[in-house]
């Protein structure tokens, strides 16, 4: 688009927002600081490094076979890097502990962080933060279904040796970086078929994951969080890691709370969750995905639940204890373009929810005044939301609209083709 035009339709959008009393300059300010998450996982389906040719296992599925998948450290920086020159604002880097980057033969209780001492490099040349998550799935000691909770004592330590080491790396990242990084517990544990004992696991996990946490942590350079799901693949029964447990496992330990789009019943969305967690936790952590048919977890678009996401966060000003995520990984499509457009549209939510005349609103609801509310809420939705994106996108150095997809399209006719 035409900069001169881009300018002009910004101004007019800034008159008719400050009609409301908003500053698009200073939401434009404050959106730029909002560090979102980028995964890993979504620039070659979930297969990482550490381990060659392992199947993926552990309830978890990635679909599709679109070419260009990045096979190598150096492969998947690159795709990172290009996805992020096409993406405003501010972006963090989210691990896996499988994306090691060494040729010794290591395996996930040895981990240590000189293994991932080039992601500091190159977080470090980006001026970006990392985030990190222990794997416990795709491995021979997760075969049973069960990890950190398993009542074999050799599998669980081996877990609980994992989540120490990564707990470790973690804290390498924050203290290295100078940017906390933000870990992740999640653990595929559970029955396919109804179990006799369903204490025992819980409680299992709850040793287990006090031996992880065990001793102090600098929460300067680390913030951990637990995250919950209903059920997986080969656990529809019974999973031990539910909502109940995640969530006093965090109350009663002073952790965060992770909450994934894709992870409670069909029925239920994370939205609804924030305002409540974050009362009895001091910061929440999100995996914003896309659960189409319950988890599966297809790339962020800009829809109901997705704006309904960042209003929770915006309209009580708990954007500032909520850590954001991204967590999808579709390979039916390029994947550069996954993350350009499911990162692009979680600040664009952000950015509508920014937007919103917030107190004027909520003296409508406080007097009673419904209809009035509900107007307002409506005629927001044709304000010139557009007209500000654009202008953001522009001044972050960033293509405006479709013509990020001309930069995606060329670099897989030169890079990801080439790619056999």
């Amino acid at each position: 688009m035409n900069e001169a035009n881009i300018i002009k339709a910004y101004e007019l959008a800034k008159e008719s927002y400050a009609s409301l009393g908003i500053d698009t300059d200073a939401v434009l300010e404050k959106l730029k600081t909002v560090p979102i998450s980028m995964h890993c996982w979504q620039g070659d389906d979930v297969a990482g490094f550490l381990f060659k040719d392992v199947a993926l296992s552990g309830g978890i599925q990635v679909t599709g076979n679109y070419p260009g998948a990045a096979r190598t450290v150096a492969e998947l920086r690159q795709d990172a890097e290009k996805a992020m020159s096409l993406i405003p604002g501010t972006k963090k880097f989210n691990l896996h502990a499988i994306y090691a980057d060494t040729d010794e033969k290591v395996d996930l209780n040895e981990i240590e962080p000189r293994h991932f001492a080039s992601w500091v490099d190159w977080a470090k040349k980006l001026g970006i933060g990392l985030d990190f998550n222990p794997t416990c799935f795709s491995h021979p000691m997760a075969d049973t279904g069960f990890t950190i909770s398993s009542a074999n004592k050799e599998i669980q330590d081996f877990w609980v040796e994992h989540c120490i080491r990564s707990r470790k790396v973690a804290e390498y990242f924050g203290r290295e970086l100078g940017i906390p990084c933000v870990t992740n517990y999640w653990f595929p544990d559970g029955y396919k078929d109804i179990p006799v004992d369903r204490e025992g696991p819980r409680r299992r996990m709850m040793e287990g994951l006090d031996r992880v946490f065990a001793g102090d942590i600098d929460e300067k350079n680390n913030r951990n969080a637990v995250e919950s799901k209903v059920f997986g693949i080969g656990a529809e029964s019974y999973t031990v890691g539910s909502n109940e447990f995640c969530l006093g496992y965090a109350v009663s330990r002073n952790k965060m709370v992770c909450l994934d789009a894709g992870h409670f019943h069909p029925t239920e969305v994370i939205s609804d969750k924030v305002s409540s967690v974050l009362l009895y936790t001091k910061e929440l952590l999100l995996h914003v995905s896309r659960p189409v048919r319950w988890d599966s977890d297809h790339v962020v678009i800009l829809d109901d639940e997705l704006q309904n996401i960042a209003h929770a966060l915006v309209r009580p000003g708990l954007l500032d204890r909520t850590h954001i995520g991204l967590d999808f990984f579709d390979a039916s499509i390029n994947r550069i373009a996954a993350w350009t457009i499911g990162t692009r549209n979680m600040e664009k939510a952000l950015l509508m929810a920014m937007l919103e005349p917030t107190e004027k609103m909520l003296e409508m609801e406080l007097a009673g005044d419904y209809t009035s509310r509900l107007a307002m809420m409506e005629e927001l939705k044709t304000y010139p939301f557009a007209a500000v994106w654009d202008y953001y996108c522009m001044t972050n150095g960033v293509p405006v609209r479709e013509e990020w997809l001309t930069a995606v399209k060329e670099y897989e006719r030169d890079v990801l083709s080439k790619r056999v």
